[in-house]
């Protein structure tokens, strides 16, 4: 208010100058250099209060809908348990060791170039990837998704208006030399796709199918699943995501986990899908649902897949909208969910696996690998 008071002033003391005698200018001009230092320190006050105000602005993360189990992250609601938990009259093995076996998983090679929680897939196991990716790729095409791949590098202003640079920074890779995030996941790529456009979403939603290598630094979760490729720093996935109107975004947000469920029962793996609770939700979903399968050799669920509506929060800070029935312009919603990453693999091999040590292939991505049925052990190395 006291630059644009200032600034008023100054244009009318312009009008004044021009008007004024030859004696009188001078006085005035003297006055008019004052007055416009005065401008230019109230302007650089007025930048400096609409930065800290953005700063703060952007912390304020999503609200939630109504409905959320309130609490913390051991606080989520289970809405259902579907398939049978696998059951086995033999030892079962961990993924690493079945992975090992059949020459589909180094993680020893990993480690010697890349360093801890990096990896290998090697032989079937690299197959089995594109496999599993390949296969979501032509659900999500039958479901209206137009697939991109996207890019793994992003500006500062789009990795921030997601909500990624929030109390979860210390999560993401980032290089200073280019001051550019490296993404965890094309959620991020394809938030920014439409940022600052006005999309048309009168006939139904926007949704794009994002293939990309993914990266995280784990921070803060040392000694928590170090074995295998639970939990590493680069993977591969296969992420929805969604623009709609903000009075669809629930329904869709259900549409998502549809698509989700059916590709978690093509594989036939034991699963349940939870409501999780307010406080493990992230800065910018307003409800996530977590889809956990079964690890028979963990004797639990572990995540999988999880969904989040993220309603008008990303859009609103990445200047996404759509055009209103009254003419006017509103933030649209946004919506993404997993429809498979390099994780699931642990859950397919542990819950498929014989007493030999082979793994029997899920029929529905069989026509990936080229018919193969089996993925059988390598042969001992003299």
């Amino acid at each position: 208010t006291e630059y644009e008071t200032l600034r008023a002033e100054q244009n009318a003391f312009g009008k004044r100058v021009k008007q004024a005698s030859p004696d009188e200018r001078k006085v005035l001009v003297a006055r008019a250099s004052e007055l416009a230092q005065s401008v230019k320190a109230a302007n650089a006050r007025a930048n400096e209060a609409e930065e800290a105000f953005r700063a703060l602005a952007l912390q304020i993360e999503n609200v939630v809908v109504a409905g959320v189990p309130s609490g913390g992250e051991e606080n989520f609601v289970t809405l259902r348990e579907v398939g049978a938990i696998p059951t086995f009259d033999f030892e079962p093995k961990d993924h690493l060791a079945l992975g090992e076996a059949l020459g589909a998983i180094d993680m020893e090679r990993g480690a010697k170039v890349s360093g801890a929680r990096f990896y290998f897939l090697r032989g079937v196991g690299a197959r089995l990837e594109l496999a599993l990716m390949n296969l979501a790729l032509d659900r999500a095409l039958q479901h209206g998704f137009v697939p991109l791949i996207t890019p793994t590098l992003v500006k500062p202003e789009i990795m921030r208006g997601t909500g990624f640079l929030g109390e979860h920074a210390d999560e993401v890779y980032h290089l200073p030399a280019d001051d550019l995030f490296l993404t965890g996941t094309s959620e991020v790529a394809l938030a920014g796709y439409h940022a600052d456009e006005i999309l048309d979403v009168s006939d139904g939603p926007v949704r794009y199918a994002g293939w990309s290598t993914c990266y995280r630094r784990e921070a803060g979760s040392h000694g928590k699943d170090t074995r295998g490729i639970l939990r590493v720093h680069q993977f591969n996935k296969l992420e929805m995501f969604v623009y709609t109107d903000p009075a669809d975004a629930e329904a869709e947000h259900d549409r998502l986990v549809s698509y989700q469920e059916e590709m978690l029962q093509a594989l036939g793996l034991s699963y349940r899908v939870i409501d999780v609770a307010a406080g493990d939700l992230g800065s910018s979903a307003a409800r996530k649902f977590d889809i956990e399968a079964w690890v028979p050799t963990q004797e639990a669920f572990r995540e999988l897949t999880s969904t989040s509506n993220c309603t008008t929060f990303q859009a609103r800070r990445l200047g996404t909208r759509h055009r209103t029935e009254s003419g006017k312009t509103a933030p649209v919603a946004t919506l993404n969910g997993t429809l498979a990453t390099t994780r699931w693999i642990v859950a397919i091999l542990e819950t498929h696996q014989q007493a030999d040590g082979s793994v029997t292939v899920p029929e529905a991505l069989r026509p990936y690998l080229g018919g193969l049925a089996v993925l059988t052990p390598e042969p001992a190395k003299k």
